[in-house]
């Protein structure tokens, strides 16, 4: 209102203004999800502490009918720590955290994100409270891998002695051996296929510059199908070359 009154008595030209509100910055606000797809699959089996790993915007984010993080957009995370299943008890475990965002211009802003959802078809779960992926317990297959090797040691203990006595004597050295198995067996690792998407949380705001989300000229970068070509632990993607840390 003050300024409508300031401008209706012409002591703020409209030229002015019109570059004032051009100049002013676009905020994409804190916990805006971003949902992103994997570039690499990454997996509790092999992943260490430190490893990065890289992912592309599946979807365009606006603000105040502008794109600001069109789809092909990267980001980068890094493993903070994983913990792979136990042999007797216990489940895969994955922090994942993401450090920056590159526009298909090559504008960079660093900041922290966290996961906010994974992929449906995924049979692990995400603890929300703590950030981690979790993999599904190996419980039921165990009981299922015991009473297996169980029946068959009994079969075979049955045919060979030709007696209700020999299978129960096959049958409880199938049992051992199906213990065995479990003990020597780690449940299944926690995992995200390359090409799943996870959603991004952004944990502050992102701010932009009218000028660095101008895309005009610059080729779209199409998301990745799942059966793209997937980077080593050490492959980069290409440097920005405007990079403005926040």
């Amino acid at each position: 209102m003050k300024t409508a009154i300031l401008i209706l008595l012409g002591l703020i030209p409209l030229a002015s203004l019109t570059a004032m509100a051009q100049d002013a910055p676009v905020i994409v606000p804190a916990g805006t999800r971003v949902p992103l797809q994997l570039i690499n699959r990454i997996s509790t089996k092999n992943a260490h502490e430190g490893d990065q790993v890289y992912l592309t915007s599946a979807y365009p984010i606006v603000v105040d009918g502008h794109i600001v993080i069109p789809p092909g957009s990267y980001v980068k995370g890094t493993i903070t720590q994983t913990k792979r299943p136990g042999r007797v008890a216990g489940k895969g475990e994955l922090y994942l955290r993401f450090d920056s965002l590159t526009l298909p211009n090559g504008v960079t802003r660093d900041f922290h994100g966290r996961v906010g959802a994974i992929d449906g078809s995924s049979s692990d779960t995400l603890d929300k409270k703590e950030g981690k992926i979790v993999s599904e317990g190996s419980k039921g297959k165990d009981a299922a891998t015991v009473g297996e090797i169980g029946a068959a040691g009994a079969s075979i203990g049955g045919i060979a002695a030709r007696s209700a006595a020999g299978a129960a004597v096959g049958g409880g050295a199938g049992v051992v051996v199906g213990l065995a198995t479990i003990l020597l067996t780690r449940g299944p690792d926690a995992a995200l296929e390359r090409g799943s998407t996870v959603d991004m949380v952004l944990d502050r705001e992102l701010s932009f510059r009218a000028d660095e989300i101008n895309f005009a000229g610059v080729p779209a970068r199409p998301v990745p199908p799942p059966t793209a070509p997937q980077p080593g632990p050490s492959a980069s993607l290409p440097l920005p070359h405007n990079h403005v840390p926040e």
